[in-house]
């Protein structure tokens, strides 16, 4: 085989001599504390079932899309199922991409323009700085989560730039993967209102878990006609594959014409879209599965407290929970001992996360047990004082 590139064996050597160098894990049957499966969704086998009866009811025996939506792959299960995530959603439309990575750097790379600015978080996921990176538009981040410093940057653009933006895009998550805190919505809403902004919220990690059915943080408080664009993405709590952007009808239109992720690609399998239809479907149906996951993120937060480990926690109400433990040789040894104890906790590295904020996380599910809740932090307290 030919080798690589020197230039490109000196960036592995590199990652490898700053313990940042990444491997494939093999699986183990360890208690689940790394999966964003949040709900048990991907375990299910009734959702399987389900999706298997709903095809053969309906007469579908595909195994791909055949091609991209706009050529010979939009096949009636589209519809269908994006009728029922806007009906959902409360939204007027709903786009669905192949992944939450291309839902983002479809909209980001084709909607804002040249003339405009967008002004996202410091800790916005990478797949929305990939896309912003392909748009013309102007871009600066904000200070995590402050809206005062967000303000600032919007007042300075009006008053330096020689012509004004044509459009503000103020993008977010409500929900950060690597903290799994949220923003002040209801403030942001706000702001933008008062400086005409339009508003992107990425809901991955909301989905399934915030909201009487799961619907997302937004909407389990109101908001969601206050937004020009929410991001679901159904590889977390929806435990499938797949996106979907939600918003005006015009935005649809739009992103069918000019995301280049979403034109130029073979759409989704039949079975990939009814399992996205079926999962929804159970988000509406099984709320014992919701109200487990919240509880356990309850007693989790009780728990830290009682073992004194709440100041290593980034505060989150989320079903994300990240012990932060600088360095990457320490905080790697911690989650190996973690793992010889039975528990799968993965460690977050820089460059992931910035030097000095390298982490544990910690991500909770609805089958977890609060016996295996308490265990896994009991042996964190042991790990990190003994």
């Amino acid at each position: 085989m030919v080798n690589l590139p020197k230039i490109l064996s000196d960036k592995l050597e590199k990652r490898e001599q700053n313990n940042a160098f990444r491997k494939l894990p093999v699986y183990k049957d360890l208690v689940d504390f790394s999966s964003n499966d949040y709900l048990g969704f991907a375990k299910s086998e009734t959702i399987f079932n389900q999706t298997h009866e709903y095809l053969l009811e309906n007469n579908i025996k595909i195994n791909g899309a055949t091609g991209s939506r706009l050529i010979s792959g939009n096949h009636n299960l589209y519809q269908i199922t994006e009728e029922v995530l806007a009906h959902f959603h409360k939204s007027e439309t709903a786009l669905i991409f192949n992944s939450g990575y291309d839902a983002n750097v479809g909209f980001f790379s084709s909607v804002p323009q040249r003339n405009d600015v967008i002004l996202y978080d410091e800790l916005c996921h990478a797949s929305i700085r990939d896309g912003i990176l392909m748009s013309n538009a102007k871009s600066y981040k904000f200070q995590h989560n402050n809206f005062e410093n967000l303000e600032k940057l919007i007042t300075t653009q009006l008053e330096t730039r020689n012509s004004k933006p044509e459009t503000f895009y103020i993008v977010t998550e409500s929900v950060f993967s690597m903290d799994g805190d949220s923003p002040n919505l209801e403030e942001l809403v706000t702001l933008c209102q008062k400086y005409n902004c339009y508003l992107v919220i990425d809901e991955a990690h909301a989905l399934g878990v915030f909201g009487n059915h799961g619907e997302g943080l937004l909407q389990s408080q109101g908001l969601q006609d206050k937004v020009f664009a929410r991001i679901m993405t159904f590889g977390k709590g929806l435990g499938c594959h797949g996106a979907a952007i939600l918003g005006s009808q015009e935005l649809k239109n739009y992103l069918v014409n000019f995301a280049r992720s979403f034109i130029y690609t073979t759409g989704l399998s039949p079975h990939s879209v009814a399992t996205i239809l079926i999962a929804y479907q159970n988000l509406i149906s099984e709320k014992e599965a919701i109200e487990k996951l919240k509880n356990n993120i309850q007693f989790f937060n009780q728990e830290k407290l009682q073992m004194s480990l709440k100041p290593m926690f980034v505060y989150s109400k989320s079903a994300i929970q990240c012990a932060i433990i600088p360095g990457n040789e320490k905080v790697k040894a911690i989650a190996t001992q973690l793992q010889e104890n039975g528990f799968d906790v993965k460690a977050i590295l820089s460059p992931t996360v910035p030097e000095g904020q390298e982490r544990l996380r910690f991500c909770l599910h609805s089958y977890n047990s609060e016996k295996e809740i308490s265990d896994v932090l009991k042996q964190l307290s042991l790990s990190v004082f003994n």
